[in-house]
């Protein structure tokens, strides 16, 4: 079954974007998403974004909306991919890159540099600090990247990367969500 989500500003403003709706995918919601942009608003223009644990796509398709030189899209689930390639062609987002992968098999791959990475595992399986741990020691990330970070509200998140500073903390029902910077 497949289910809407609007991009809220941008080039590609109330643009819908279908997605696969499985119980495992839980896109962003729009308030949360208006606050991180909001944060963001400074750093999205020309910037390299990594969206991992993509689901919908709609924070990949939010930044590329708002001005994003290039957007790399990471899920694994074949069907959500199938989709996400589906909004691009349908948008003619040709600054987006769709790669169908495990997040931690991407991970041990050839690096590039990022300035922006959206980061929203799937809840209850304690991902986020492993993965920004390897984002931190693998290299994605550019000098003064910012690591925007979606978690379950009742997780504590420990053991991040002692180079990182929180810069904005927030919580919205079930869902905890941070912005950090690298130092």
């Amino acid at each position: 079954m497949k289910s809407k989500i609007r991009i809220i500003a941008g080039e590609w403003r109330s643009r819908q974007l279908l997605f696969e709706d499985a119980p495992e995918l839980r896109p962003t919601p729009a308030r949360v998403r208006e606050t991180l942009f909001n944060w963001l608003q400074q750093d999205v223009i020309g910037s390299r974004c990594l969206d991992l644990y993509a689901g919908s796509g709609a924070l990949g398709f939010e930044a590329a909306s708002r001005g994003a030189k290039s957007v790399s899209i990471v899920e694994s689930n074949a069907q959500a991919c199938r989709l996400i390639k589906e909004n691009t062609v349908k948008l003619s987002a040709n600054q987006i890159k769709i790669i169908q992968s495990d997040v931690f098999r991407f991970l041990a791959g050839d690096t590039s540099s990022f300035d922006l990475v959206f980061l929203d595992p799937p809840f209850g399986k304690n991902m986020a600090q492993q993965t920004c741990q390897w984002l931190e020691d693998k290299g994605w990330l550019a000098s003064r990247a910012k690591v925007y970070v979606e978690v379950e509200s009742k997780l504590v998140l420990e053991g991040m990367p002692p180079n990182w500073t929180i810069l904005k903390s927030k919580k919205a029902g079930d869902v905890a969500y941070y912005l950090f910077e690298r130092m």
